[in-house]
């Protein structure tokens, strides 16, 4: 089958296009047809070997962690599906693969597709919406969140789930998308080339961040006390490296690393965690009945042929895409 694979960790490196045997199946698996695979800036940080400490990988692999597809063939200990159906998936870590022809995934990380969206729409949703429906799992009815980049591909999702919740949400995004996300559901919406968000925003129950570390620290400040910031883009913390179960180097290595911002956090009195979203098919279906039901819509900003792969992967990294990247693979 045809696949684009990474050969060796490299922040300018590009994909090679390789014909690659197809994957084994194991017995709790299915062999899904890709239809479609959406570019996450995980996959960037994947190549660049940002994340090889905890998440290592043989070279070469596959990359990809967006899935749409069919299931063409299942594992004798598969009970949940049957070739033939449509799904989407998230496939969990060390089994990810998705820019290829074919995959095989664990049958306890997939849902079956919204019957309303098609392959390239469903292929847009799982990362963003695990990531998403993880990091906003303790907020309720009537708190404030905020959360940045709103035009972006976890923002534009967790703006509709936290409006779904019942929460005031505020998100931060440049003068061209204020309108956009206003759309979304936002009730607050701060254009950061005219605006800093920490002038504006206070007493918020919930922050999601997704970027860099001086954000980080700002975002810090715009909470309540007993407010929890949850950072999909680091440092990570010593709980994360204990739940991956790394070895006493690494647990120390997270230690020192997200030091500077748990010492903050505790001395505003407010928390601070974490989030590396795992895959969880039982929690993609609950995400399903939302969008069948239209209360989320997916958002997807470019199409791609699979055989622009590294293009698309180039286009997420300039950091402009508003909504989703998608590769149509079949």
């Amino acid at each position: 089958m045809k696949a684009f694979v990474v050969d060796k960790y490299a922040k300018t490196g590009t994909l090679r296009l390789a014909q690659m045997p197809e994957p084994a199946l194991l017995e709790n698996e299915v062999l899904v047809e890709v239809h479609a695979a959406a570019v996450n800036l995980l996959d960037c940080k994947i190549k660049s070997g940002e994340f090889k400490a905890f998440l290592p990988y043989r070279l070469p692999f596959i990359l990809g962690h967006d899935v749409a597809g069919t299931i063409i063939k299942v594992g004798p200990k598969v009970s949940e599906f049957k070739a033939g159906d449509e799904i989407y998936a998230r496939p969990r870590d060390q089994r990810i693969g998705t820019f290829a022809e074919y995959i095989a995934i664990d049958q306890a990380d997939v849902a079956l597709k919204p019957q309303n969206l098609t392959m390239v729409e469903a292929a847009s949703i799982p990362l963003v919406g695990l990531t998403a429906w993880q990091a906003l799992a303790n907020v309720k009815k009537g708190q404030k969140v905020f959360i940045q980049a709103g035009s972006g591909g976890v923002g534009t999702f967790a703006i509709q789930l936290a409006k779904h919740l019942g929460a005031t949400v505020a998100t931060t995004t440049s003068t061209n998308n204020v309108e956009f996300v206003k759309k979304l559901g936002a009730d607050v919406v701060i254009d950061y080339k005219t605006q800093d968000f920490e002038t504006v925003l206070s007493g918020y129950d919930f922050v999601l961040n997704s970027q860099d570390a001086k954000t980080l620290e700002k975002s810090l400040t715009v909470l309540k006390r007993g407010g929890q910031l949850s950072s999909i883009s680091g440092p990570p913390d010593p709980a994360f490296a204990k739940a991956l179960g790394l070895n006493p180097v690494l647990r120390l290595v997270m230690h020192f690393l997200s030091r500077a911002v748990r010492k903050k956090a505790h001395a505003l009195g407010v928390g601070y965690s974490f989030l590396f979203m795992k895959a969880n098919g039982a929690q993609l279906a609950r995400i399903s009945s939302l969008i069948e039901k239209g209360i989320i819509k997916p958002v997807v900003d470019k199409v791609f042929p699979f055989e622009q792969t590294n293009e698309a992967l180039a286009y997420v990294e300039t950091g402009r895409a508003k909504g989703k990247v998608v590769i149509s693979v079949k």
